[in-house]
């Protein structure tokens, strides 16, 4: 299966900025998204973000009542030595949240960010992967957002934000109290059904995981990739009786 190829989707629209114009931060500090100049092999991506909704991607969805801390995360794809990969990070062990755990770089709103129901996420999410991995947000392209969802440990209501490394500029660990290390993925890694597995929580919950560069992907982080890349057409058959067990520290 080709990176080009599509699947049949659900139909169905979430909130979201419209996939017009440019990623441009203008004088006006307005923000837009585009897929204009993208590679093929991202169109099932973005159109993937067009029309899944929040309940396609995970059971975990925003309180009702509007309460959970806003947050955004880059989910970022470039072009690496063997084809399209994806940035990673690994939090500081030392963290309140999440320590230890691989993950999309990105954080909390900050409220120079703007309207968390419109543009702000976009600007988070760049923000966050700058501050974490020193990324060139110049560099970078927009060009979706999926529905948002929940982490209950956590009560972060996050957007997953899409962007095309159009320009890539060095990334490494800037504060080692945030951040332990900075990596990319081959998608053809996390495509790859001898790297994939269910983890297993102590708690009894099961979700879809990734063994790769060292590391075991799973929680939000594995479960986002594994919803992008069966939308997007690219997922392959896998054993999901393969497992490994999480621990309480998890």
């Amino acid at each position: 299966m080709t990176y080009a190829q599509s699947t049949t989707h659900a139909q169905g629209a979430h909130a979201a900025p419209e996939a017009t114009g440019g990623t441009d931060t203008s004088q006006d500090g307005s923000i837009t998204l585009t897929t204009d100049g993208m590679p093929g092999w991202l169109d099932p991506v973005a159109q993937a973000a067009r029309s899944v909704r929040a309940q396609q991607l995970s059971r975990f969805l925003p309180p009702e009542s509007g309460a959970g801390r806003q947050s955004a995360v880059l989910v970022l794809f470039g072009e690496g030595a063997r084809g399209p990969e994806l940035l990673l990070m690994e939090r500081s062990g030392s963290l309140r949240s999440h320590a230890g755990q691989p993950s999309f770089p990105g954080g909390s709103l900050d409220p120079e960010d703007g309207d968390p129901a419109t543009t702000g996420p976009l600007r988070a999410a760049l923000r966050e992967a700058e501050e974490e991995t020193g990324l060139d947000p110049s560099g970078v392209q927009l060009f979706g957002m999926l529905p948002r969802l929940y982490i209950p440990v956590s009560g972060f209501v996050v957007a997953p934000v899409l962007g095309w490394w159009r320009v890539p500029s060095p990334v490494d660990v800037v504060d080692p109290a945030e951040t332990a290390r900075v990596f990319t993925v081959p998608v053809a890694d996390l495509t790859d059904p001898a790297n994939r597995v269910t983890a297993v929580h102590p708690s009894g919950h099961r979700g879809p995981a990734f063994l790769v560069e060292s590391a075991l992907v799973w929680g939000f982080t594995a479960g986002v990739i594994d919803r992008i890349m069966h939308y997007a057409g690219w997922e392959r058959p896998w054993d999901r009786t393969k497992r490994v067990p999480l621990d309480w520290r998890a």
